[in-house]
């Protein structure tokens, strides 16, 4: 998202318009998310996940062009920014985007408080702190993937390509 990456206030959105794709009879996701630059909630996602995801940004109303009853649905805007990538340890920021496939964090610096944040080096996706991943994963069931991008637990495995497909 263009705010992301320049940060001008102009570029926020207010609103965000969108249109179901697929058939109707499709079951719905509750994370409709097809960038790491922008998770999209489904309202019992944003009140399940409760006052934390205001720590770190906001949500946006997603208009959906034809929706039916119940379709409502929120952008999560993420405006924390966090400083905490040990630049040493990680793989070299990509420089048409910022993508860091690597990642090692400063534990110290790490937000762990929050739910999710951006880094300067990457800010087009989000971070997501492990017990908010666990939350979402725990509320959607199968529809979302968790990644493990890094721990402090040295007998973790981080996911070798945590932003492919």
């Amino acid at each position: 998202m263009r705010w992301q990456r320049g940060g001008a206030e102009a570029d926020r959105l207010a609103r965000l318009r969108a249109t179901w794709l697929g058939e109707r009879k499709w079951s719905k996701s509750e994370f409709p998310s097809g960038r790491a630059a922008a998770p999209v909630l489904s309202r019992r996602l944003a009140e399940s996940m409760g006052e934390g995801l205001a720590a770190a940004g906001s949500l946006v109303p997603v208009e959906i062009d034809a929706a039916a009853k119940g379709d409502e649905y929120f952008l999560f805007v993420v405006e924390a920014v966090v400083d905490c990538l040990d630049l040493r340890r990680s793989s070299k920021p990509k420089k048409i985007d910022g993508e860091v496939k690597k990642a090692v964090f400063r534990p110290e610096a790490l937000p762990s408080h929050l739910p999710a944040f951006r880094l300067p080096q990457f800010p087009g996706a989000v971070q997501w702190n492990g017990w908010a991943a666990d939350l979402l994963a725990d509320l959607t069931g199968d529809q979302i993937e968790r990644r493990l991008i890094w721990s402090e637990d040295p007998a973790a495995r981080p996911h070798p390509d945590p932003w492919g497909i």
